[in-house]
């Protein structure tokens, strides 16, 4: 499917949010970075596991049972998703920040003084702060990675210099959430194995705009959030079968020994794994209406992706060709149109007159909804020198329209003529 084909309007009429107007202007949602909206789909299915079968695990009686199946089959769904055959290797928990900690302390049991571990200058801080608290409590040495300072991707020479004999951890996201840059995660991965060390990807801003497929990446650990991929707020760990089984995990005595008795610790909230499978199938149905050949669900995951893609990639040239055409503006990130495919549809901006958080609230007044600020891509902003007010951050999604942009670039260009005005008096 070509980006022009993509039947937006469709899948806009399953998102009762994108309809709401404010003082008259219909709202712009550009936050999916933080948190998508999510299908009416998702809702439904959350409302029906609380309304009528709000039931605990194990339990010999109707609704119980009845919920054990349908987390059953949402497992099912999060495996697909992943691209695992084993759903026993997904672990879900409040969300990724949350499930970090968790891992990070139990790997760290494993670590002793001497190891190292591998970090970058460029994730999110739940990809950062984990395994440095971790790192400190048994003296273990960090390496961070650096970003070069034109295009704002990964330094992977650097990358591999840091990786040797000792180190035991290579965590990386698989995209930035301050730039969009796409990292080579396969070939991280691979790296990181050649010398016997786990490899921990942050999937988070992945999850919206392209397959995750695990068994094909051939890493370790995967991690994202359901709220990032039109779900609720739920987050999802895969990690190998062996080493969820092995790995020392924190639990309690009647809890099970298996690998996901071992790792979820408690009841955990059943409406938002309802939700979750929700979001995925609402996904892969986008599949099956583009290729009605394609049955399975991983199958139209995978079909899924590529019309997204294609269309997000046609929404990103717009924008990158209008920001590109407004004196002062300074876009962080793949900025080349022939290059996009190394990057996804979120852009950080900054304009060189007008301040950051001045120009996000000029768009908030006018229902154009962007972040400013770090986004907790910390190191990122205090390598640049942009602490403490950070960038504006336009993030697009497949529910985001030609028409969208072009607002936003008009009323970009009009702050930034006002302000130029404003100044000159």
């Amino acid at each position: 499917m070509h980006g022009k084909d993509f039947p937006v309007d469709r899948l806009r009429s399953l998102f009762p949010a994108l309809a709401t107007h404010v003082d008259g202007n219909q709202l712009v949602f550009f936050d999916g970075p933080a948190g998508t909206q999510v299908p009416l789909s998702v809702a439904q299915a959350m409302s029906d596991s609380l309304l009528y079968k709000n039931a605990n695990k194990g339990g010999v009686f109707h609704t119980s049972r009845e919920s054990d199946a349908d987390l059953q089959r949402a497992w099912q769904a999060m495996a697909d998703f992943f691209g695992t055959k084993n759903p026993q290797e997904i672990v879900v928990g409040q969300n990724m920040t949350s499930l970090t900690y968790q891992l990070s302390r139990s790997l760290s049991k494993t670590w002793r003084q001497g190891d190292e571990i591998v970090l970058t200058q460029l994730d999110h801080d739940a990809n950062i702060s984990p395994w440095v608290q971790a790192a400190e409590e048994v003296g273990v040495h960090v390496n961070y990675v650096p970003f070069n300072h034109y295009d704002y991707g990964l330094e992977l020479e650097a990358l591999e210099g840091a990786i040797s004999q000792r180190t035991r951890l290579v965590a990386v996201g698989c995209a930035s959430n301050a730039t969009g840059g796409v990292n080579p995660v396969k070939q991280i991965a691979a790296m990181a194995k050649q010398v016997g060390a786990l490899s921990y990807l942050d999937a988070v801003h992945f999850g919206p705009h392209a397959l995750i497929d695990v068994e094909d990446w051939g890493c370790d650990f995967v991690a994202c959030s359901a709220y990032k991929f039109f779900g609720p707020h739920l987050g999802l760990l895969w990690g190998r079968h062996e080493l969820l089984n092995s790995l020392p995990a924190y639990q309690v005595r009647p809890a099970p020994q298996t690998s996901l008795g071992r790792w979820m610790t408690g009841t955990q909230s059943h409406e938002s794994i309802m939700g979750t499978m929700a979001c995925i199938d609402y996904i892969a149905a986008i599949g099956a209406s583009v290729q009605a050949s394609q049955t399975t669900r991983r199958g139209q995951l995978n079909v899924a992706f590529q019309a997204i893609q294609a269309y997000e990639q046609n929404l990103s040239r717009r924008l990158l060709e209008g920001l590109q055409s407004i004196d002062g503006i300074k876009v962080y990130g793949v900025t080349e149109l022939s290059n996009l495919h190394r990057r996804f549809p979120t852009f950080s901006i900054t304009h060189d007159r007008l301040p950051v958080p001045q120009l996000a609230k000029e768009l908030a007044d006018r229902q154009i909804q962007v972040w400013s600020g770090n986004y907790y891509a910390l190191q990122f902003t205090e390598q640049l020198g942009l602490e403490p007010d950070g960038m504006v951050r336009i993030g697009l999604v497949h529910y985001n329209t030609a028409q969208e942009i072009d607002r936003l670039l008009n009323e970009i260009a009009n702050i930034v003529e006002r302000a130029a005005i404003s100044q000159a008096h």
